[in-house]
């Protein structure tokens, strides 16, 4: 079963196999049928694009308590609620630090998420997820950027960044929904140890393409957009043996070496 607020989205799901259930989690009175239906539930939808707070996530939990709960609820958050943490290695166990309008939003959620399950008997986890890439999603891929030249910084200003194909995330939900534990947090990420620009010199050189033009921080501030440069101020290097060893996942995209050669 899946939730959808699109019409047009209906018969693509039935094609799938899939049962559709229209609901819309800016509308919480939608959401009612779910409660005493849902068995297992993976939450995937982003946060609202403003404000400090996922009104979406509290909403989804708040309908999932008016009957019998799911067994297991799965919330898709982000490594960014980690903030910066200077290039040092990070797993669970480190704290919050949440410095974005954006990150806090996904903290707020993961913490609806885990009220939900302390409060009410539901095995709740939460996947911190990196950079996706896939060649379905937009600007899944490298290809694009490296074809406009966005520059890339300097290797002394330059910052650790982290990744996960898609297919192997895709595989990391389903393992939480059946393995997760209660309340449980998990970095979901692949064994790449690279610092940004390393990773597009690595993309353009397996793609055939120029590597992009490095620059300075200073001159990065002038030059690319602000979503970009939030990206450029975090440095961490997350590390996943929870999500090996608890959950039991193999990657078949151990790094993004593998990973990228897999696209046409």
């Amino acid at each position: 079963m899946a939730l959808t607020s699109s019409a047009q989205r209906v018969d693509l799901l039935r094609a799938q196999n899939i049962t559709p259930l229209r609901g819309n989690l800016d509308d919480p009175a939608t959401l009612q049928r779910l409660a005493g239906i849902a068995t297992r539930v993976l939450h995937l939808a982003p946060p609202p694009g403003e404000g400090w707070v996922d009104h979406r996530t509290l909403a989804l939990t708040r309908a999932l308590r008016k009957r019998t709960g799911p067994v297991a609820l799965v919330y898709g958050s982000t490594s960014g609620v980690y903030g910066d943490c200077a290039g040092a290695s990070v797993d669970e166990t480190r704290g919050v630090r949440a410095d974005s309008p954006r990150a806090r939003r996904r903290h707020h959620a993961e913490r609806s998420v885990r009220f939900l399950g302390r409060s009410a008997g539901i095995r709740s986890s939460i996947l911190r997820i990196p950079g996706i890439y896939a060649p379905d999603r937009e600007g899944g891929t490298p290809r694009p950027r490296l074809s406009k030249r966005t520059p890339v910084l300097l290797p002394e200003d330059d910052v650790y960044t982290n990744h996960i194909h898609a297919d192997d995330l895709a595989r990391a939900c389903v393992r939480a929904l059946w393995r997760g534990k209660p309340q449980r947090v998990y970095n979901v990420n692949d064994d790449t140890v690279l610092k940004m620009g390393d990773y597009f010199d690595l993309a353009a050189d397996l793609y055939g393409l120029a590597r992009p033009p490095r620059v300075s921080r200073d001159i990065a501030r002038d030059q690319l957009p602000l979503m970009l440069l939030s990206f450029m101020g975090e440095s961490r290097r997350m590390v996943n043996l929870r999500l090996k060893r608890e959950l039991g996942l193999r990657l078949r995209y151990p790094t993004v070496c593998e990973g990228l050669v897999s696209f046409p």
